[in-house]
């Protein structure tokens, strides 16, 4: 097929005042800490309920934000992904799962595999909010903030009183590659109006995956398996208390691109080099457990009028194997081992009062995060092992913070909302390796970080809005800043160091909406900069090895147009289309010249288009999509090279890909779903990844209730 090109993505643009996920505006509650209508918010919001990540046949939770404007959905494997939200990844964006903050302190710089390890067969919807800032949410909240909230019991829709119980049971199998098999089974049972129990399980069995140009991608399939348990309890009929629990194991995740079952590709001599090492697998587990007690008081004299605390309790094991052989610059130690265990203890209160025209939400937070890593390199024989921590060893990590938050409304049509946060962080620095192999222990860092935001959203008339501000976010140094020793980009290594401070940025948005009963559209156009950036630069001139610095300044700026309209009854044309653009300056190396550079992994101009067809009494529904991108090589021949396994020369081909879908609601209990994605079975890779997308496959879905 044809590559994309500009003209035809521009076409994708005029016909994108067409692209939502959904036309229904159900409350949104991450972008105030208030529940309300998006619509009302003064941010860029998006919000994707369970049902179309099912009907969508979204793999993983990166996976369902890739119809999502001003998102580059990059994956270095099958198992990680690491959504780009506004040209910031990893550790500058901010996930939630259930309001609880999920980013802890030994999250790695660049694409992270994190986001992976929450299971999206166990959520009922998410809710991202771009550019959203510090003051709520505190250090990290810069690209967005996406959270993630899970399914839980429907005791309150019940008849009161009356015990009930139900459940689904879900299967898909998607026939690319070996093939792959994901089930869930979920049971609730509780009294209406009282209290409801949900249980679930996933099983998941990933294969190799395989397109048209390098054929089976051998290692890139694994295993998982989830689990997630939920009590809600009405305690009066304004207050619930809420215990959950969820859990995430992944095994031998392999980096593909890294090992020698990578052929490399070339694409119209755009060409990826083929991996070195025999092996590099991750394996992951997560698990959150959490207890809620929120309400509402409805009298209006009332201080608080609503609340909600929460302590919670998280445990992750991240492991690596490196087997950097054959490669032959792999030196005298070339078996790697690495492992980090994280506890962290969290609290947090919020809570909101009634205060003039208008509301006042406040409230603290507070995260502590206890790390133990361990770590060696040796050869072969184990005969030269020496110990290599990937962050140091027995570390702790302390986040408390204040915020307040008021919307005023001034007047019938105009909202203004104003809010700060002051933050305190203390690191305790235990045993690590610093850039000269020295053990060091018992360093200390402690910061402060004061930060507002101030928004507002015009209403000129039921139907159209405008909105915007400027919103300041930061991200203290974590313990991989500090202290890290991680392998980046196509094999070099990436040190912390000691003496970093915060990054800050600030962001100007302005947004425009319109909602229809039929036709929904938005435009949005961003504008943020960065100073005192963490980033690696190479110790010397020409070593690929780099060290933590605060030595990068840049910005990044874009704009997103996204709608929907149900132009008839039956039928509905949904698209988005977006783009951005940056730079950054920053040393070629350690006290060396300042470079000016492209920023890395842009978001070529891209475009989606939906059209869907449901019969009128609602049991069948076809859709057909086409998802485009430019070619991306806004990208220095150096950096490239430099990731030169991820990143083909020239840059990333532009590509077209279509898919059809079709559901078929059988009765009241049976739902099918079947989809063919890539239908020209299209070689191509989504800019930054470290692995093709799957050629043309079938994708058979089955769901049933009772």
């Amino acid at each position: 097929m044809q590559k994309a090109t500009p003209l035809l993505l521009l076409l994708l643009a005029s016909l994108a005042p067409l692209a939502a996920q959904n036309l229904l505006e159900p409350l949104f509650v991450t972008a105030a800490r208030s529940p309300g209508q998006r619509a009302d918010v003064p941010y860029t919001t998006d919000s994707i309920n369970g049902a179309f990540i099912w009907q969508e046949a979204r793999r993983t939770l990166p996976e369902a934000l890739q119809y999502t404007p001003g998102v580059l959905v990059q994956k270095t494997a099958s198992g990680h992904g690491s959504p780009f939200i506004r040209g910031f990844t990893g550790r500058q964006n901010l996930l939630l799962m259930d309001g609880v903050r999920i980013n802890n302190s030994t999250f790695r710089s660049g694409p992270i595999q994190y986001w992976n390890t929450i299971d999206p067969l166990s959520l009922d919807h998410l809710e991202l909010v771009k550019s959203q800032g510090s003051v709520l949410y505190g250090s990290d909240a810069i690209g967005g903030t996406l959270n993630a909230f899970g399914k839980s019991a429907r005791f309150r829709n019940q008849t009161a009183g009356a015990a009930y119980v139900g459940g689904l049971a879900s299967y898909e199998f998607r026939s690319n590659g070996q093939g792959s098999h994901q089930g869930r089974l979920e049971a609730e049972t509780g009294i209406g109006g009282n209290f409801g129990i949900l249980l679930g399980m996933s099983l998941k069995d990933f294969g190799d995956i395989e397109d048209s140009a390098i054929g089976r991608m051998r290692g890139t399939g694994y295993p998982e398996q989830d689990y997630d348990l939920r009590l809600d309890w009405a305690v009066t009929p304004d207050a619930t208390l809420t215990a959950a629990s969820y859990h995430v194991n992944q095994d031998d995740i392999s980096r593909w691109h890294r090992t020698t079952a990578n052929p490399g590709w070339n694409d119209d001599g755009h060409v990826t080099a083929p991996g070195k090492w025999s092996a590099n697998t991750y394996d992951q587990e997560r698990s959150l457990t959490y207890l809620r007690y929120a309400g509402t008081d409805p009298r209006t004299e009332a201080a608080i009028n609503r609340w909600s605390a929460t302590v919670s309790y998280q445990a992750s094991d991240d492991s690596e194997f490196q087997n950097r052989l054959p490669d032959p610059t792999a030196g005298s130690r070339p078996i790697r081992s690495a492992s980090i265990h994280v506890e962290t203890l969290g609290a947090d209160l919020e809570l909101e009062s009634k205060l003039g025209p208008g509301e006042l939400v406040y409230g603290f937070d507070f995260y502590h995060d206890n790390v133990d890593s361990s770590g060696y390199q040796t050869n072969l024989a184990n005969s030269n092992r020496r110990e290599s921590l990937p962050v140091a060893d027995d570390s702790t990590y302390d986040t408390f913070g204040l915020f307040s938050q008021y919307i005023w409304h001034a007047t019938a049509d105009l909202e203004v909302t104003g809010g700060a946060r002051y933050t305190h962080i203390e690191a305790d620095v235990g045993r690590f390796y610093d850039a000269t192999n020295t053990l060091r222990s018992g360093q200390a860092q402690n910061w402060d970080a004061v930060v507002g935001s101030l928004r507002g959203i015009y209403h000129f008339n039921p139907a159209w809005s405008v909105y915007g501000g400027l919103s300041q976010s930061f991200r203290a140094p974590n313990l991989d800043d500090l202290s890290g020793n991680m392998t980046a980009k196509s094999g070099s290594d990436a040190l912390g160091n000691a003496n970093l401070d915060p990054e800050r940025f600030l962001t100007y948005e302005l947004g425009l909406r319109q909602q229809l009963e039929c036709l929904s559209w938005g435009l949005s156009a961003f504008y943020t900069d960065a100073t005192d950036m963490i980033v690696g630069v190479p110790l010397t001139a020409g070593n690929a090895t780099t060290i933590a610095t605060n030595a990068s300044e840049g910005y990044v700026y874009g704009f997103e147009l996204e709608g929907a309209w149900r132009f008839h009854p039956q039928w509905e044309l949904s698209g988005f289309a977006a783009w951005q653009d940056g730079r950054n300056q920053s040393p070629a190396f350690v006290g060396g010249p300042v470079q000016d550079k492209p920023n890395p992994r842009q978001l070529p101009l891209t475009g989606s288009l939906a059209l869907r067809w449901t019969a009128e009494s609602h049991k069948y529904w076809i859709e057909g999509r086409v998802l485009a991108a430019a070619l991306e090589d806004r990208i220095t021949a150096a950096d490239q090279a430099a990731d030169n396994q991820r990143i083909p020369t020239g840059g990333t081909p532009g590509y077209v890909v279509g898919s059809l879908r079709a559901g078929w609601t059988v009765n009241d209990r049976l739902d099918l779903t079947v989809s063919i994605e890539n239908l020209t079975d299209e070689a191509y890779r989504s800019h930054g990844s470290g692995q093709n997308e799957p050629g043309i496959g079938g994708i058979f879905g089955a769901k049933v209730k009772w």
